[in-house]
């Protein structure tokens, strides 16, 4: 059975997460670049499989005694709350564009790009942390899964209006804010458990 309210919790944190990501900018530019229905496929594909991986590697670590498991990810949890409050905007980068605009060329250069940037990324540790957390891949995937090609949506074909009217310090923030919370409450289970 899907869960949800696991669901929803999972795909606030990690949307939020990702919003302020490299990999947004990167879908914008090739969104603007290529046809935007070709670009998502391939991150969209690539955010798939970096899913599955994460979802994977939380499955396992539910192997773990909880009080150690809750200590573990509340650990991993308040160590992204810091990296989300004191990264520095990555700028713009280059990004190398196929030589021709057909659909394998186009989602193929974006099912590269996202694989190889969102590997070991933020986000993917989070899904595995939430995962274990809450021992319900299939929940986690889904909110994991769905956060992941909402932001890819929105910075392949209306990035720019968004963040003209939300700061991205802002969107940082409050993921910072909410990592830090699930990281609090996770230390406090390990210890009270």
């Amino acid at each position: 059975m899907i869960s949800i309210s696991v669901v929803a919790l999972v795909f606030g944190v990690v949307f939020l997460a990702e919003l302020p990501d490299k990999t947004a900018l990167a879908g914008l530019v090739l969104g603007t670049r290529y046809r935007a229905s070709y670009v998502f496929a391939g991150v969209a594909a690539a955010f798939a499989v970096h899913v599955a991986l994460a979802v994977a590697a939380g499955s396992v670590l539910t192997l773990l005694p909880e009080r150690l498991l809750s200590a573990i990810t509340g650990v991993l949890f308040l160590g992204g709350a810091a990296v989300l409050a004191f990264k520095k905007s990555d700028g713009d980068e280059e990004i190398r564009q196929p030589e021709d605009q057909s659909f394998w060329k186009v989602s193929g250069a974006g099912f590269m790009l996202i694989l190889v940037a969102e590997f070991g990324d933020l986000t993917q540790i989070m899904t595995a942390n939430l995962a274990a957390r809450y021992d319900d891949p299939l929940s986690v995937g889904l909110g994991a899964v769905l956060a992941l090609w909402a932001v890819a949506g929105l910075g392949i074909v209306g990035g720019k209006a968004l963040m003209k009217r939300v700061p991205l310090a802002l969107i940082t923030r409050i993921a910072a804010l909410l990592m830090l919370g699930l990281g609090i409450w996770s230390l406090y289970e390990a210890v009270a458990g």
